[in-house]
């Protein structure tokens, strides 16, 4: 599968008029059309309908005025121009500012990740500079998911490599060498940032995985205080009463402070973030955990016939209806790095007008917008899709803001205590000496002591998951009705 998109932050709508049917999986038929037959504008048409139907910036993109084109005629010559889809959503009908709306041409791929699936190593990583000059980079391993190629072959946090089947990764290779179905990785050592080869490798394979989002649930005992330290990866609704289950056991062991680690979190469900929000506190049954701002059209409908639905109040049950367990917190830590987005950054915002949160570590990504998916049919639904072909986009739709109306962080959320990852150091996560919890854990017990920066900054290049389908995404349960109809 193709995936046509840029830096992004998700979120996909799924409901009734998103139902997945299994009679749409079958194969698309072709739509390139014979030599001399005129171009087949199929997923052209598809593109502009919808995102003259629900974009967020419509507005802003004068194209997609209800009124711009005189005929149907002159709508298709404009859209004849694009020489493909891509080239028409992102060149054409998207506004400047917007960086996160994509395009697939693969929706049953794009479902997969919706559960947690993709095909992996097991490994995620970080890669950077050897230096502000050098095209050469390695990378650094953030975390191994169990069971997976990389757990098996001995891969661990804080791991250094620098080759891939012996080439040396670079700015300009490593997309290929590590997008192989298996490779083999050479690791390095780095030493007061210096870097060597130490002839260790491994060999290591891409496999399909679900991931629970869950990386570890634990309860530290901090100078007579029971802390409770949840390092979440991804807000997947599937994984919904895992997440409540893990608040159940907090909340048996006495839990009274929490430490939520969302450093590699790029977002989700914004049930779930609700519902999390709720897992943290609980005395706020009913009370708006966040608003939403859609297109004028969008915004102006919801207002007149169901102001409600623009509101996400914090609830008492999960979707399965098991009671939430709440621990009734007035204060939370959440520890955050430039990875951090969509739904992480979500609970920040939505639980800053009830209760403390204190955030530890880097300045998050800067999303609030959200974003839907539209298949083309009728009602832009999964069930009818057009079997020519399988493209689906993901149009930003909405922005999110807080009970107290803040949002437009596009510079990110600034952290109270900022400290960044030392790649010679990352330490161990859910120890208590990890720098950014032993960061939090040192406020909690009345010490906010001087963070050290003595440790070098490299520059960034990549991560394993930024061309993932999932990346920084965030998604709701309902779609509404077309506006239009």
């Amino acid at each position: 599968m193709k995936i046509f998109k840029r830096p992004l932050l998700t979120l996909f709508l799924i409901g009734a008029l998103t139902a997945c049917s299994d009679d749409n999986n079958d194969s698309p038929q072709s739509i390139t059309p014979e030599p001399g037959e005129p171009k087949d504008l199929t997923v052209e048409r598809f593109i502009y309908r919808g995102l003259n139907e629900i974009y967020l910036y419509k507005a802003d993109v004068a194209q997609l005025g209800d009124n711009y084109f005189a005929s149907t005629e002159d709508r298709d010559d404009f859209l004849d121009n694009y020489d493909t889809p891509e080239d028409l959503f992102y060149d054409g009908l998207t506004a400047p500012q917007d960086r996160f709306s994509f395009l697939v041409d693969d929706y049953v791929e794009l479902e997969k990740t919706f559960s947690g699936i993709s095909t992996t190593t097991g490994m995620s990583y970080g890669l950077v500079r050897f230096s502000a000059t050098s095209n050469d980079i390695f990378g650094y391993v953030r975390y191994v998911q169990p069971n997976t190629s990389a757990s098996e072959a001995g891969v661990k946090r804080g791991d250094i490599f620098t080759q891939i089947d012996g080439q040396q990764l670079t700015v300009s290779n490593y997309q290929g060498l590590l997008n192989q179905n298996s490779y083999t990785l050479g690791f390095a050592t780095l030493s007061e940032s210096n870097i060597s080869e130490n002839g260790v490798t491994a060999d290591l394979t891409q496999r399909e995985y679900n991931a629970n989002p869950i990386f570890i649930a634990k309860t530290l005992e901090v100078a007579g205080q029971k802390v409770g330290y949840l390092m979440y990866n991804s807000f997947v609704s599937d994984y919904d009463p895992e997440l409540n289950a893990a608040f159940g056991q907090f909340k048996a062991e006495g839990v009274k402070e929490l430490v939520l680690d969302l450093r590699y979190d790029g977002g989700g469900s914004v049930r779930t973030a609700t519902d999390l929000a709720s897992m943290i506190t609980g005395q706020f049954p009913g009370q708006i955990f966040s608003k939403e701002q859609w297109n004028k059209d969008y915004q102006d409908y919801f207002e007149s016939t169901e102001p409600e639905r623009l509101l996400n109040k914090f609830n008492t049950t999960i979707t399965n209806g098991e009671m939430i367990n709440s621990l009734n917190l007035t204060r939370l830590f959440v520890l955050t790095t430039d990875r951090t987005a969509s739904a992480s950054e979500l609970i920040i915002n939505g639980l800053d007008p009830y209760i403390d949160v204190v955030q530890v570590g880097g300045t998050t990504t800067g999303k609030f917008q959200a974003s839907v998916t539209l298949y083309d049919s009728s009602n832009f639904g999964r069930a009818n899709a057009n079997p020519k072909h399988t493209y689906a986009m993901q149009p930003l739709v909405l922005k999110s803001a807080n009970a107290n109306g803040v949002s437009d962080y596009v510079d990110g959320l600034i952290p109270d205590i900022e400290i960044f990852e030392d790649i010679e150091n990352l330490g161990v996560l859910g120890d208590a000496n990890e720098p950014l919890l032993k960061a939090a854990l040192d406020v909690i017990q009345g010490n906010r002591r001087s963070i050290s920066r003595d440790y070098k900054l490299f520059d960034p290049v990549a991560e394993s998951s930024m061309n993932d389908l999932n990346y920084q995404r965030m998604y709701i349960d309902v779609l509404p009705g077309k506006v239009s109809e």
